[in-house]
């Protein structure tokens, strides 16, 4: 071959190898990464499954608007799961473990239904959706009451709140009226208190009279001791001094006669002059100025409220009584309303109604009064006659001491004798003044005499009342009257009254 020919072979020769070579280079490096792509499929293929299985390809793409915030340190998913833990521990109220979402959320379901069981009675549970699937199909389940659909922590805590609000408003209730029974309580306590005060003092003055009595027998069974000559002796003694007795008397009231008639004509003859010049005053006038109003009517709790408090110097147990403001207080003094004051603040009062017309029931701006009470003075009262104050068609023995004790109890006075200073007068029935005893009277009972002498001064003592409370102008008021024009009709008869 020639020289040139055999180089040109050996070129190719190699050219050809050398291809070879490469291609088998290529192939394997080909193979390899045909080998590395099959893996790397596969692996991503496993890992889009796994991620399929945590979240959709909608719920990846909006991982970021599902969990908001990521905390610091925290993936997407352990974000949410440590918000998910926060919810659990402010159901359960404890910290919890860490554990799965599954048994958290169990967890949270018992307790959350554990607490509705508590909780039925006092809370509003919506019924099951008639139109929900389990509804129509009768082999499902009974849907739960931890059911959102029918109750929730929001609904529960609302209801719950609205118990523990009316529960409050029960108890504040509750509470006010304890206090009121125990303000009666107190008040019946004192109530029996004074009477127990009464019924002992009136225990007192009987064991006097028991006292005077035995006293009196004593004296009787002394004189009938006596001879006949010796009791006549001291009869005939006793009627003579009674004698002179009485003509001193009759002396005394002849010149007193004769000095008030001519004091009644200097009187009349001012009066005329004076009645000349100006009108003459109504005298009751200052019974039928009202003393206070009411500012508040409970009618349901019985209670009113009026404008007269400490500041005023009222009392508790002072009455009133209550007249419409439009026709102000009758002659007569009768009211349409009678309360009695038991509780005091600084400017006003509560009083319970003891009485009232349903026709003509109280309302505010009524107009109160008692004669008795004054804010700025204290009245005086002048009492004669006889008083029946238990109801019982007789006089009461010491009813001028009670009414007088009643009239001084309210800031009132009382005098024996009428002055310029008396401000009312208070007539009872007249007194009875029995027959004069006979001297055989006397002979059985000595002390008919004394008996006698006592009806006619409290007759004449009536008389004279009466008669100067028409010279000076003094208005005067009969028992039922007073009662009417103090709010203390329907308290008569109770205990303590007087």
């Amino acid at each position: 071959m020639p020289p040139g020919k055999r180089r040109q072979s050996n070129a190719m020769l190699y050219t050809l190898i050398t291809f070879v070579g490469l291609f088998i280079v290529a192939t394997t490096v080909a193979v390899i990464y045909y080998v590395k792509a099959e893996e790397l499929r596969t692996t991503t293929a496993d890992a889009v499954n796994e991620l399929g299985k945590m979240a959709s390809a909608d719920e990846v793409r909006r991982v970021g608007d599902i969990v908001g915030t990521k905390l610091p340190g925290q993936s997407n998913l352990g974000s949410m799961v440590e918000y998910f833990g926060q919810i659990t521990a402010l159901i359960l109220g404890k910290p919890i473990q860490v554990t799965s979402a599954e048994v958290n959320v169990g967890n949270a379901t018992n307790a959350f239904r554990s607490l509705v069981e508590q909780a039925r009675p006092y809370i509003t549970i919506a019924p099951p959706d008639p139109n929900a699937a389990s509804a129509a199909d009768p082999n499902a389940p009974a849907r739960s009451l931890a059911d959102p659909n029918r109750v929730s922590l929001r609904s529960m805590a609302g209801d719950l709140i609205a118990k523990i609000k009316q529960t409050s408003e029960q108890l504040e209730a509750r509470t006010a009226q304890f206090a009121k029974l125990q303000q009666e309580f107190t008040d019946a306590t004192e109530l029996w208190q004074e009477t127990a005060d009464e019924l002992n003092a009136r225990i007192g003055a009987y064991e006097l009279q028991v006292q005077q009595t035995k006293a009196d027998y004593n004296d009787l069974r002394a004189l009938l001791e006596q001879s006949s000559e010796q009791r006549a002796a001291n009869l005939l003694k006793q009627l003579e001094d009674e004698r002179a007795t009485s003509r001193q008397l009759n002396q005394d009231l002849l010149r007193t006669q004769a000095e008030l008639e001519v004091a009644q004509q200097r009187l009349n003859s001012a009066l005329t002059d004076i009645s000349k010049t100006q009108p003459s005053p109504d005298p009751e006038a200052p019974a039928h100025q009202p003393d206070g109003k009411i500012v508040l009517v409970d009618e349901a709790a019985g209670i009113v409220h009026i404008d007269l408090g400490s500041d005023n110097k009222i009392y508790r147990g002072l009455t009133f009584s209550v007249y419409d403001k439009a026709s102000g207080i009758p002659r007569d003094g009768k009211p349409k309303a009678e309360i009695e004051v038991f509780a005091i603040a600084k400017t006003t009062a509560t009083a319970r109604i003891l009485s009232s017309e349903k026709r003509n029931p109280i309302a505010v701006d009524d107009i109160i009064a008692n004669l008795i009470w004054d804010a700025s003075k204290k009245n005086q009262f002048v009492i004669a006659g006889d008083f029946d104050l238990a109801g019982r068609g007789q006089p009461t023995y010491d009813a001028k001491d009670r009414i007088a004790g009643l009239i001084e109890k309210w800031g009132g006075t009382t005098s024996e004798m009428v002055s310029a200073e008396t401000d009312f007068i208070i007539l009872g029935n007249e007194p009875r003044v029995p027959p004069e005893p006979s001297f055989e009277a006397l002979t059985n009972d000595p002390t008919l005499r004394d008996k006698y002498e006592a009806a006619r001064k409290q007759r004449a003592y009536y008389d004279q009342v009466r008669q100067q409370a028409q010279t000076f102008y003094i208005p005067v008021f009969t028992f039922n009257r007073f009662l009417h024009f103090i709010g203390y009709e329907n308290s008569l008869g109770k205990p303590g009254a007087f």
